[in-house]
Protein backbone atom coordinates (compact mmCIF):
# COMPACT_ATOMS: atom_id res chain seq x y z
CA UNK A 1 0.00 0.00 0.00
CA UNK A 2 1.33 3.43 -0.97
CA UNK A 3 0.21 6.75 0.55
CA UNK A 4 -2.58 8.32 -1.47
CA UNK A 5 -3.32 5.17 -3.43
CA UNK A 6 -6.38 2.98 -2.91
CA UNK A 7 -6.02 -0.18 -0.87
CA UNK A 8 -6.39 -3.33 -2.96
CA UNK A 9 -9.61 -4.98 -1.74
CA UNK A 10 -11.71 -7.76 -3.21
CA UNK A 11 -15.36 -7.01 -3.98
CA UNK A 12 -16.89 -10.16 -5.48
CA UNK A 13 -20.46 -8.80 -5.82
CA UNK A 14 -19.14 -5.82 -7.80
CA UNK A 15 -17.11 -8.10 -10.07
CA UNK A 16 -20.12 -10.33 -10.71
CA UNK A 17 -22.45 -7.39 -11.47
CA UNK A 18 -20.13 -5.97 -14.09
CA UNK A 19 -19.37 -9.39 -15.54
CA UNK A 20 -23.09 -10.05 -16.12
CA UNK A 21 -23.34 -6.73 -17.97
CA UNK A 22 -20.30 -7.67 -20.05
CA UNK A 23 -21.89 -11.01 -20.98
CA UNK A 24 -25.03 -9.14 -22.09
CA UNK A 25 -22.94 -6.88 -24.32
CA UNK A 26 -19.39 -8.10 -24.94
CA UNK A 27 -18.59 -4.79 -26.69
CA UNK A 28 -19.28 -2.84 -23.47
CA UNK A 29 -15.62 -2.47 -22.47
CA UNK A 30 -16.60 0.01 -19.75
CA UNK A 31 -17.42 -3.06 -17.62
CA UNK A 32 -13.86 -4.40 -17.70
CA UNK A 33 -12.10 -1.81 -15.52
CA UNK A 34 -14.55 -2.22 -12.59
CA UNK A 35 -13.90 -5.98 -12.66
CA UNK A 36 -10.17 -5.37 -12.29
CA UNK A 37 -10.87 -2.87 -9.51
CA UNK A 38 -12.95 -5.50 -7.72
CA UNK A 39 -10.42 -8.33 -8.21
CA UNK A 40 -7.02 -6.61 -7.95
CA UNK A 41 -3.51 -8.02 -7.77
CA UNK A 42 -2.98 -7.40 -4.07
CA UNK A 43 0.79 -7.75 -4.29
CA UNK A 44 1.22 -5.30 -7.15
CA UNK A 45 2.74 -2.50 -5.06
CA UNK A 46 5.28 -4.86 -3.52
CA UNK A 47 6.18 -6.23 -6.95
CA UNK A 48 6.60 -2.76 -8.40
CA UNK A 49 8.68 -1.43 -5.51
CA UNK A 50 10.86 -4.55 -5.43
CA UNK A 51 11.70 -4.19 -9.12
CA UNK A 52 12.13 -0.41 -8.97
CA UNK A 53 14.73 -0.83 -6.22
CA UNK A 54 17.08 -2.56 -8.68
CA UNK A 55 19.70 -0.93 -10.89
CA UNK A 56 18.28 -2.81 -13.88
CA UNK A 57 14.88 -1.18 -13.37
CA UNK A 58 16.37 2.30 -13.25
CA UNK A 59 18.42 1.60 -16.37
CA UNK A 60 15.29 0.48 -18.24
CA UNK A 61 13.33 3.47 -16.93
CA UNK A 62 15.95 5.86 -18.32
CA UNK A 63 15.95 4.11 -21.71
CA UNK A 64 12.20 3.54 -21.89
CA UNK A 65 10.35 6.37 -20.12
CA UNK A 66 7.26 5.70 -22.27
CA UNK A 67 6.56 2.45 -24.08
CA UNK A 68 3.65 4.10 -25.88
CA UNK A 69 5.95 6.48 -27.73
CA UNK A 70 8.39 3.70 -28.57
CA UNK A 71 5.73 1.25 -29.76
CA UNK A 72 3.79 3.78 -31.81
CA UNK A 73 6.87 5.04 -33.68
CA UNK A 74 6.56 2.52 -36.51
CA UNK A 75 8.92 4.51 -38.71
CA UNK A 76 11.73 3.95 -36.20
CA UNK A 77 10.74 0.33 -35.55
CA UNK A 78 10.76 -0.45 -39.28
CA UNK A 79 14.45 0.51 -39.39
CA UNK A 80 15.25 -2.56 -37.28
CA UNK A 81 16.00 -5.91 -38.99
CA UNK A 82 13.12 -7.34 -41.06
CA UNK A 83 12.89 -10.56 -39.04
CA UNK A 84 12.82 -8.65 -35.75
CA UNK A 85 10.03 -8.54 -33.19
CA UNK A 86 9.68 -4.86 -34.13
CA UNK A 87 8.58 -5.70 -37.68
CA UNK A 88 6.19 -8.41 -36.52
CA UNK A 89 4.75 -5.95 -34.00
CA UNK A 90 4.23 -3.25 -36.64
CA UNK A 91 2.63 -5.75 -39.03
CA UNK A 92 0.25 -6.94 -36.30
CA UNK A 93 -0.77 -3.49 -35.10
CA UNK A 94 -1.25 -2.11 -38.62
CA UNK A 95 -3.22 -5.16 -39.75
CA UNK A 96 -5.50 -4.98 -36.70
CA UNK A 97 -5.86 -1.19 -36.81
CA UNK A 98 -4.43 -0.82 -33.30
CA UNK A 99 -2.06 1.55 -31.54
CA UNK A 100 -0.52 1.66 -28.08
CA UNK A 101 -2.06 5.10 -27.55
CA UNK A 102 -5.45 3.73 -28.54
CA UNK A 103 -5.38 1.29 -25.63
CA UNK A 104 -4.43 4.11 -23.26
CA UNK A 105 -7.34 6.23 -24.51
CA UNK A 106 -9.79 3.34 -24.19
CA UNK A 107 -8.79 2.56 -20.60
CA UNK A 108 -8.75 6.23 -19.62
CA UNK A 109 -12.36 6.80 -20.70
CA UNK A 110 -13.76 5.74 -17.33
CA UNK A 111 -10.77 6.59 -15.14
CA UNK A 112 -11.56 9.17 -12.42
CA UNK A 113 -9.38 12.30 -12.36
CA UNK A 114 -8.14 11.53 -8.84
CA UNK A 115 -6.75 8.16 -9.99
CA UNK A 116 -3.71 9.61 -11.78
CA UNK A 117 -0.23 9.70 -10.25
CA UNK A 118 3.12 10.74 -11.67
CA UNK A 119 5.71 8.47 -10.07
CA UNK A 120 7.81 5.39 -10.74
CA UNK A 121 5.08 3.00 -9.66
CA UNK A 122 2.82 4.51 -12.32
CA UNK A 123 5.60 3.90 -14.86
CA UNK A 124 5.57 0.22 -13.83
CA UNK A 125 1.77 0.03 -14.04
CA UNK A 126 1.81 1.65 -17.48
CA UNK A 127 4.19 -1.02 -18.72
CA UNK A 128 1.74 -3.71 -17.59
CA UNK A 129 -0.84 -2.05 -19.82
CA UNK A 130 1.47 -1.33 -22.75
CA UNK A 131 2.83 -4.88 -23.12
CA UNK A 132 -0.62 -6.41 -23.75
CA UNK A 133 -0.32 -6.60 -27.53
CA UNK A 134 3.25 -7.86 -27.26
CA UNK A 135 1.88 -10.77 -25.23
CA UNK A 136 -0.53 -11.57 -28.07
CA UNK A 137 2.30 -11.55 -30.60
CA UNK A 138 4.87 -13.47 -28.58
CA UNK A 139 2.45 -16.11 -27.29
CA UNK A 140 0.88 -16.77 -30.68
CA UNK A 141 -2.63 -16.16 -29.34
CA UNK A 142 -4.69 -14.09 -31.78
CA UNK A 143 -7.41 -11.54 -31.12
CA UNK A 144 -10.18 -14.09 -31.64
CA UNK A 145 -12.43 -14.95 -28.69
CA UNK A 146 -10.35 -17.93 -27.55
CA UNK A 147 -7.09 -16.05 -28.10
CA UNK A 148 -8.25 -13.26 -25.81
CA UNK A 149 -9.14 -15.74 -23.05
CA UNK A 150 -5.74 -17.41 -23.42
CA UNK A 151 -3.92 -14.07 -23.22
CA UNK A 152 -5.86 -13.22 -20.06
CA UNK A 153 -4.65 -16.49 -18.52
CA UNK A 154 -1.09 -15.84 -19.76
CA UNK A 155 -1.26 -12.37 -18.22
CA UNK A 156 -2.50 -13.75 -14.90
CA UNK A 157 0.76 -15.68 -14.51
CA UNK A 158 2.69 -12.49 -15.28
CA UNK A 159 0.52 -10.08 -13.30
CA UNK A 160 -1.59 -12.21 -10.94
CA UNK A 161 -4.77 -10.21 -10.67
CA UNK A 162 -7.65 -12.62 -10.02
CA UNK A 163 -9.60 -10.58 -12.60
CA UNK A 164 -7.41 -11.99 -15.37
CA UNK A 165 -8.17 -15.56 -14.31
CA UNK A 166 -11.84 -14.84 -13.67
CA UNK A 167 -12.37 -13.27 -17.09
CA UNK A 168 -10.27 -15.88 -18.86
CA UNK A 169 -12.10 -18.92 -17.52
CA UNK A 170 -15.53 -17.27 -17.40
CA UNK A 171 -15.08 -16.33 -21.04
CA UNK A 172 -14.04 -19.90 -21.85
CA UNK A 173 -17.15 -21.19 -20.06
CA UNK A 174 -19.34 -18.89 -22.15
CA UNK A 175 -17.64 -20.14 -25.33
CA UNK A 176 -18.14 -23.77 -24.30
CA UNK A 177 -21.80 -23.06 -23.50
CA UNK A 178 -22.41 -21.68 -26.98
CA UNK A 179 -20.28 -24.22 -28.83
CA UNK A 180 -21.67 -26.43 -31.58
CA UNK A 181 -18.33 -28.26 -31.90
CA UNK A 182 -16.43 -29.63 -28.92
CA UNK A 183 -12.87 -28.29 -28.86
CA UNK A 184 -10.26 -28.06 -26.04
CA UNK A 185 -11.22 -24.54 -24.92
CA UNK A 186 -10.35 -24.98 -21.24
CA UNK A 187 -7.12 -26.81 -22.03
CA UNK A 188 -6.13 -23.93 -24.30
CA UNK A 189 -6.75 -21.38 -21.55
CA UNK A 190 -4.86 -23.49 -19.00
CA UNK A 191 -2.00 -23.80 -21.49
CA UNK A 192 -1.91 -20.02 -21.76
CA UNK A 193 -1.64 -19.80 -17.98
CA UNK A 194 1.30 -22.24 -17.97
CA UNK A 195 3.03 -20.35 -20.79
CA UNK A 196 2.79 -17.11 -18.85
CA UNK A 197 4.30 -18.76 -15.79
CA UNK A 198 7.27 -20.11 -17.78
CA UNK A 199 7.96 -16.66 -19.25
CA UNK A 200 10.01 -14.10 -17.28
CA UNK A 201 7.91 -11.09 -16.31
CA UNK A 202 7.74 -9.09 -19.55
CA UNK A 203 7.07 -5.77 -17.83
CA UNK A 204 10.47 -6.06 -16.13
CA UNK A 205 12.43 -6.62 -19.33
CA UNK A 206 13.93 -4.08 -21.73
CA UNK A 207 11.38 -3.92 -24.53
CA UNK A 208 13.71 -2.01 -26.84
CA UNK A 209 16.27 -4.80 -26.54
CA UNK A 210 13.64 -7.42 -27.39
CA UNK A 211 12.23 -5.44 -30.32
CA UNK A 212 15.59 -5.52 -32.10
CA UNK A 213 15.90 -9.33 -31.91
CA UNK A 214 14.45 -11.96 -34.27
CA UNK A 215 11.06 -12.94 -32.91
CA UNK A 216 11.99 -16.61 -32.58
CA UNK A 217 15.06 -15.61 -30.55
CA UNK A 218 12.83 -13.55 -28.27
CA UNK A 219 10.50 -16.51 -27.79
CA UNK A 220 13.46 -18.76 -27.02
CA UNK A 221 14.75 -16.35 -24.39
CA UNK A 222 11.29 -16.08 -22.84
CA UNK A 223 10.63 -19.85 -22.85
CA UNK A 224 7.60 -19.39 -25.12
CA UNK A 225 6.59 -22.34 -27.29
CA UNK A 226 3.74 -22.57 -29.81
CA UNK A 227 0.34 -23.08 -28.11
CA UNK A 228 -0.78 -26.58 -29.09
CA UNK A 229 -4.36 -26.68 -27.71
CA UNK A 230 -5.19 -23.22 -29.07
CA UNK A 231 -3.96 -24.20 -32.54
CA UNK A 232 -5.78 -27.53 -32.26
CA UNK A 233 -9.03 -25.73 -31.41
CA UNK A 234 -8.66 -23.46 -34.43
CA UNK A 235 -8.02 -26.43 -36.72
CA UNK A 236 -11.10 -28.26 -35.40
CA UNK A 237 -13.32 -25.19 -35.85
CA UNK A 238 -12.10 -24.60 -39.39
CA UNK A 239 -12.61 -28.28 -40.25
CA UNK A 240 -16.23 -27.82 -39.16
CA UNK A 241 -16.60 -24.71 -41.32
CA UNK A 242 -16.47 -22.32 -38.36
CA UNK A 243 -14.38 -19.15 -38.42
CA UNK A 244 -12.61 -18.87 -35.02
CA UNK A 245 -12.53 -15.09 -35.45
CA UNK A 246 -16.31 -14.92 -35.81
CA UNK A 247 -17.12 -17.46 -33.15
CA UNK A 248 -19.16 -15.27 -30.81
CA UNK A 249 -21.08 -13.44 -33.54
CA UNK A 250 -24.90 -13.70 -33.55
CA UNK A 251 -24.73 -15.59 -36.85
CA UNK A 252 -23.01 -18.42 -35.03
CA UNK A 253 -25.91 -18.80 -32.62
CA UNK A 254 -24.70 -16.33 -29.97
Amino acid sequence: MLPGRPEAKYDLPKAWRHFKKLVEDKEDTAQVTPIFEALPWRGVYDAALSFLATERAQEIRRKEPSLVKILDDHEALRKLPKDSLAHVYCDFMEREGLSAQGLVDELDKNRPAHMYWDDQVTWYFNRMRDTHDLMHILSGFGRDALGEQCVLAFTYSQQPSPAHLFLGYAGALEMARRATVKVPVFRAVREGQKMGKACPRLVEMSITELLALPIEEVRRRLNITAPSYYNQAHAMWRAAGIDPYDLMAPAQGA
